[in-house]
């Protein structure tokens, strides 16, 4: 099964990508990964009106999503919130997200980017996702590196939550595979 992981993060010095590959490794033991870095993307700011046509970085990454039977996405906490970028990055795509599960990766101070979370599970409660249960929350990340610079350090403890978090997705995306297949999803 394929799963789509989603760095979420764009600013300059971002730990995304360190998250983000990490993730991917941990993931790949259950699926086909395919990480998308919406850095690189370069989705456009401003989305279109109804009549404009899909900008060509757009349509270069709507298989990706298409394709993809589940997501996990990896978010940094700003003021409460997830970046405007993976907002915009959500918005230029509706049906891609059907009924399909989503895994949510945080990281950011004491809250481990809880809030960021919270916000994400009403936007894919929108776009007709179902985002699971559980959760990996990374506060005061930058504690948790090894001397040699290695991220995370093992006694962190990030891949037994990434291990209950992923069985959790591998579970819901074969569910809601079988459920497409057996009757395609419109809503």
């Amino acid at each position: 099964m394929r799963l789509a992981v989603i760095i979420g993060s764009t600013r300059n010095g971002r730990f995304g990508p360190t998250v983000g590959h990490w993730l991917a490794q941990q993931a790949a033991k259950q699926f086909e990964v395919d990480l998308i870095d919406l850095a690189t993307a370069s989705l456009p700011t401003t989305l279109p009106d109804t009549d404009d046509e899909t900008p060509t970085e757009v349509a270069v990454l709507a298989p990706r999503i298409a394709t993809a039977d589940a997501f996990a996405v990896v978010t940094p906490e700003y003021n409460s919130s997830f970046p405007a970028p993976l907002k915009t990055a959500l918005d230029w795509y509706y049906e891609e997200w059907h009924a399909k599960p989503v895994a949510i990766v945080s990281y950011g101070r004491e809250t481990g980017g809880l809030y960021a979370t919270a916000q994400l599970r009403q936007v894919f409660t929108e776009l007709q996702a179902v985002t699971i249960r559980n959760t990996v929350a990374l506060p005061c990340y930058w504690e948790q590196f090894t001397a040699d610079g290695d991220w995370p350090r093992p006694t962190a403890g990030y891949e037994a939550q990434a291990k209950l978090m992923l069985d959790q997705l591998v579970w819901w995306a074969q569910a809601l595979l079988d459920a497409r297949t057996k009757r395609p999803y419109h809503h």
